[in-house]
């Protein structure tokens, strides 16, 4: 499993000058597959996103805890990638 050293100032911060629209893109590519916990609409579920996988998720704004237990709010329209074991927003 990889580490997640998600910027969080910096993933809240972007979340907070956008408005929402469309849905959270995930692009891991990384080697390793990559599984973050997300409570979106008051549900709780795993998503793991595979090497070279690009998924979608988080059309409402959703919150995220990774694998290191760092946590963050995504707003809905963030486009993030996992490259060498950290989350950046692309």
């Amino acid at each position: 499993m990889i580490a997640c050293r998600v910027p969080l100032a910096l993933l809240m911060g972007f979340g907070l000058l956008t408005t929402p629209s469309g849905a959270v893109t995930l692009t891991n590519l990384d080697a390793e597959p990559f599984t973050w916990t997300v409570t979106e609409r008051g549900e709780r579920a795993e998503l793991t996103v595979g090497a070279g996988q690009t998924v979608e998720f988080c059309s409402d704004g959703c919150f995220v805890i990774g694998p290191s237990g760092d946590r963050a709010a995504l707003m809905g329209n963030e486009h993030l990638e996992i490259r060498g074991g950290r989350v950046r927003i692309k």
